[in-house]
């Protein structure tokens, strides 16, 4: 087994702007705190620095006229068209470099996924990318180019059979759009529900159209939903998917704004429990495109993915943070010394409620969903 790990210092040049949830820093300090674990310089375990993605590459999924759109922002700043186009403020603010910072989120999903595909690495994570949410002709939910999307779509120009399988609090609504009516990509999602939540999608009912019913599969969640609750549905729903969908590669969304501290959402996942939910996929997936996605608490950030890039190298880490990331710990303000989470306690019957919440969608799932893939 090889494994390759996707990171650009680039990520430096750009910002989304002071007030902005969506801080660039998480990324270099992720890649710190997995140097100082060794993680970086691991034997079997490659780095490479991604090249931005071309126009034609991004044109795959996203319009000519969007694509024009972005450079164009990126170039003068805000302009009337842009607004049509989901960019403005608030979530998705023009920026100088915005067009270049779209460009490298892509080429480095873009890479994994080719990588992955050719053989030259069996795994491979770009924690950069995981931006779901980009629709073909607009910007949404802090995302401007959906790398997940051309990922997936260059695995299947070379005839690979894809899963996708997103953890994100937020429903992974734009990779869903791509392939509704596609039965040889099975896209999967655990997420907040979204009464509750951006973008507002993501329901049992959504399960795929015309060729693709039964391929999309939606698991929303209570809120308060912790690490207890959100691992039995998982098990429930996507090991047997996989196991019954057989695909050649998975590619993952690992977002760790499910965390109980995140300043976005409403869930209660610790990083433990995160962290068992990536090992199931690595484990069942028999080569795997792992990408980033939402996070807005950096220091879980940093923790949850330093863990997912140690499970798909099968590295057992130390819970006690390494003495020499001490001072990024205090720069960052860091709650723990560990690599875990303290226990967090709910009230019964909240748990309770997210409980049964769970199991209720898990049951519709099973109705609807299992019959289509040939299971009980």
């Amino acid at each position: 087994m090889s494994t390759a790990l996707v990171h650009s210092d680039q990520w430096r040049r750009f910002d989304y702007g002071p007030e902005h949830p969506l801080r660039m820093e998480r990324l270099g300090l992720t890649w710190r705190l997995m140097e100082a674990y060794g993680l970086t310089s691991l034997p079997d375990a490659k780095v490479f620095d991604p090249p931005p993605a071309d126009e034609t590459a991004i044109g795959r999924f996203h319009t000519r006229e969007y694509l024009e759109i972005l450079k164009e922002a990126s170039r003068r700043g805000a302009f009337g068209r842009a607004g049509f186009h989901g960019l403005g403020a608030g979530d998705n603010p023009i920026f100088p470099g915005l067009w270049e910072a779209a460009q490298l989120a892509a080429g480095g999903s873009l890479l994994a996924a080719q990588l992955v595909a050719s053989g030259g690495a069996t795994r491979a994570f770009h924690f950069a990318g995981g931006l779901h949410h980009a629709m073909p002709d607009r910007a949404s939910g802090f995302c401007y180019v959906n790398d997940a999307v051309l990922a997936i779509l260059h695995l299947r120009e070379r005839g690979l059979r894809v899963a996708y399988v997103d953890i994100d609090a937020h429903h992974g609504d734009g990779v869903q759009f791509a392939f509704y009516d596609d039965p040889n990509v099975l896209t999967i999602s655990t997420h907040e529900r979204g009464d509750r939540l951006f973008p507002g999608t993501g329901f049992a009912e959504e399960q795929g159209r015309g060729a693709g019913a039964g391929y999309a599969v939606n698991l929303p969640l209570e809120p308060f939903t912790d690490a207890d609750v959100y691992l039995p549905a998982f098990e429930a729903v996507v090991p047997p998917l996989l196991q019954a969908f057989r695909p050649d590669v998975v590619v993952a969304q690992l977002g760790i704004d499910s965390h109980h501290t995140d300043p976005l959402t409403h869930l209660s996942l610790n990083v433990q429990g995160f962290a068992r939910a990536v090992a199931r996929i690595v484990g069942l997936a028999p080569r795997l495109v792992a990408l980033g996605g939402g996070g807005y608490d950096l220091e879980n950030v940093a923790r949850a993915w330093t863990h997912a890039w140690a499970a798909m190298n099968a590295v057992e880490l130390a819970d006690a943070l390494p003495a020499d990331f001490a001072g990024e710990a205090r720069r960052f303000r860091f709650r723990t010394s560990t690599l875990s989470d303290p226990p967090i306690e709910l009230p019964e019957a909240i748990r309770r409620a997210a409980r049964q919440y769970a199991e209720r969608q898990v049951d519709a799932i099973r109705r609807a969903i299992f019959p289509a893939h040939r299971l009980a």
